[in-house]
């Protein structure tokens, strides 16, 4: 029962962090919209730095910004915090269910760092909690005058952070702790400074305080840098479902090459709010970085000899690539590494503790089955190194390359021996 309960659970919460992930990155990305679309007109209040006319829903709204605050603090003030706290504080639930929890499968990995269940978690921790303290030190440092300067510091620390966590989790869990940290420096703006910094403005206006600029100034910087982290998390947070993303040599420059897509993206939507220009170069840039992170994904991997052509499959099976994956001479070998490193979890009755039923619904307890998910198998095992997780089953080097020869059998290709 517990299983199963846990399974429910796990559920309940991913449900919840991604309702109030979509609630806080739809207000994120709109008041940044918003703000970068303010117009000034010589009709304006004074304090008031701009305004901005929407129409949404049948109705129409003026919005106007104040350059500090206004001059009194009306009652009824909404404050955008909750989306924040509750999408990290959802997420830590997540992370300590499935990696904190599950680390033997989804967080340690013997072959990078042979550690402790406790140790990982330390490990884990450590490096969220470090990642905020050298990015506030960064903000509160002389590039704080510089965003450009201040952003590729950044940059540069976060994939430094991915390497690190490269060479001792999984590649699922490094992948999933680089976005985590960003996850937590964003929500940690947002505690300790976004809203401290507008709570100080809102006592210095009740109390008849001129507020400080500086404040607001701190906060909106905050908010921007935010804005584009946005969208490398999102990237990093799906990326643990994709195994050509996490389960390669590379995924730690994977990680870099998605935060300056994110940028690109993101400078190309800020540019347009406020000036109106459209620079379609942003999106060039982006594809050419994303052509990269797709060549990046493929190493390791045991890949086809181009040189080398299966000429056993030729003609006798009509071109019928699953006929060729049965007929081949690999495929009993094949067939036994499955059963042998992957049908205890992928069963109709999982042996594996805390698995309750087979991931994904995909089973490998017969030839029909082994040979109906081939390409999974491919993806999952030859071209990357996500199954088994952890390599818990412990699958050799050499099964591999016995697997990927016979996958080739059915493509007509060879496979040549792995990338190192």
């Amino acid at each position: 029962m517990w299983t199963y309960f846990a399974e429910w659970l796990g559920f309940a919460v991913r449900w919840v962090h991604v309702i109030t992930a979509i609630a806080w990155i739809g207000s994120s990305f709109y008041f940044i919209a918003l703000d970068l679309g303010l117009r000034r007109s010589r009709q304006l209040p004074e304090g008031v730095g701009g305004e901005a006319w929407q129409v949404h829903g049948g109705g129409f709204y003026h919005v106007q910004k104040y350059t500090v605050a206004p001059g009194h603090m009306p009652e009824d003030l909404t404050w955008f915090k909750w989306e924040s706290y509750a999408t990290w504080l959802s997420g830590a639930a997540l992370l300590f269910l499935v990696y904190y929890v599950g680390a033997e499968l989804y967080l340690i990995d013997p072959e990078r760092a042979d550690l402790p269940v406790w140790g990982a978690t330390a490990i884990g921790v450590g490096g969220l909690a470090l990642g905020w303290l050298v990015y506030d030190g960064l903000c509160k440092s002389p590039l704080k005058n510089s965003d450009t300067a201040l952003l590729a510091a950044l940059f540069v620390y976060v994939v430094l952070a991915s390497y690190l966590f490269a060479q001792v989790f999984s590649g699922r869990g490094a992948m999933l702790h680089t976005g985590a940290m960003i996850a937590t420096i964003m929500t940690a703006n947002v505690f300790l400074i976004i809203i401290p910094n507008q709570t100080i403005v809102v006592a210095d206006l009740k109390a008849g305080r001129t507020p400080e600029a500086r404040l607001g100034k701190e906060a909106k910087q905050r908010s921007l840098h935010n804005n584009y982290l946005t969208l490398p998390v999102i990237f990093l947070m799906l990326s643990n479902h994709y195994p050509l993303a996490f389960a390669t040599e590379w995924n730690w420059a994977i990680a870099g090459l998605v935060l300056l897509i994110g940028a690109v993206i993101r400078h190309f939507f800020n540019t347009m709010h406020a000036t109106g220009r459209q620079l379609w170069w942003c999106w060039a840039v982006a594809g050419i970085l994303f052509a990269a992170v797709i060549t990046l994904s493929g190493a390791p991997g045991w890949r086809a000899d181009a040189g080398a052509v299966e000429e056993q499959a030729e003609g006798r099976w009509d071109g019928d690539p699953q006929l060729a994956l049965a007929a081949s001479p690999h495929f009993e070998e094949a067939q036994a590494i499955v059963m042998a490193r992957c049908s205890m979890c992928h069963a109709q009755e999982p042996l594996w503790p805390g698995i309750g039923h087979a991931p994904k619904d995909v089973r490998l307890e017969t030839a029909e089955e082994i040979i109906h998910y081939a390409s999974l198998i491919d993806v999952q095992a030859v071209r990357s190194h996500a199954m088994p997780p952890g390599n818990v089953t412990g699958l050799e080097p050499e099964e591999r390359e016995t697997l990927a020869a016979w996958i080739a059998s059915g493509s007509g290709l060879y496979v040549a021996r792995a990338a190192r």
